[in-house]
């Protein structure tokens, strides 16, 4: 970790773009990105691949230990999670695996374990973290916080598109339902719960473009 190194922390719930704004900001001002959920995914996924049971703490804690996690651009380009060097990007966009890195999300010790690795991102010229604590827990001292939502539907809505062009079945009402039950979730559990960081700037997605949230972010990295 390199202190000096400038963070922009860019929390909100499931769904809200935290994702695609940070990639689009982190490559503008040429930085380093961190998506933190995408490294509980990981965890998960590791965990299945070595028979894991999910609801064992210490077991999860102790596989942390043992896998290599990193974050970095794949040979096509995109930022990518590699797992022990292999690329498993794809693997993590499953709703199944997004299901699993909520639940293990809520034990304090992966918290705890998975934290060091995130601090290890922050580098020169500086670093935009996605998350769910960014600027809460994990760096908040960070000068420049947002907190990016959007409504349950329309945070919904988009997700059931994504699972359309991808030619998955799915009901609306049911994807409707697993976002508010992910959103109980995070705000209610006893391990950095989901909250709207001190100091950050407040964005409501679901009725401006992409383009005009990259564009509010950047305005307020203005005195960086």
């Amino acid at each position: 970790m390199n202190a000096s190194a400038p963070v922009l922390t860019i929390d909100g719930p499931s769904g809200a773009g935290k994702g695609s704004i940070s990639k689009r900001v982190a490559k503008h001002l040429g930085w380093h990105y961190l998506d933190s959920g995408a490294l509980y995914r990981a965890l998960g996924v590791a965990a299945i691949n070595s028979n894991v049971e999910l609801a064992d703490e210490e077991a999860l804690v102790a596989l942390i230990e043992k896998v290599t996690l990193e974050f970095k651009v794949a040979d096509h380009g995109e930022w990518g999670v590699f797992l022990d060097g292999e690329e498993i990007q794809q693997q993590l966009k499953t709703e199944a695996v997004g299901d699993i890195a909520s639940k293990i999300a809520v034990f304090p010790k992966v918290r705890k374990g998975l934290l060091l690795k995130q601090y290890e991102f922050r580098q020169l010229p500086g670093l935009v973290a996605d998350g769910r604590d960014m600027g809460s827990v994990v760096f908040p001292n960070a000068k420049t916080k947002i907190y990016l939502t959007a409504s349950a539907e329309e945070r919904a809505n988009r997700r059931y598109k994504q699972l359309i062009e991808k030619g998955i079945n799915a009901n609306l009402r049911d994807v409707i339902y697993d976002v508010e039950q992910r959103d109980e979730r995070d705000k209610n559990r006893s391990a950095s719960p989901l909250t709207v960081p001190e100091g950050s700037v407040y964005i409501d997605s679901s009725l401006i473009t992409i383009e005009e949230v990259v564009e509010q972010v950047l305005n307020s990295l203005k005195n960086i």
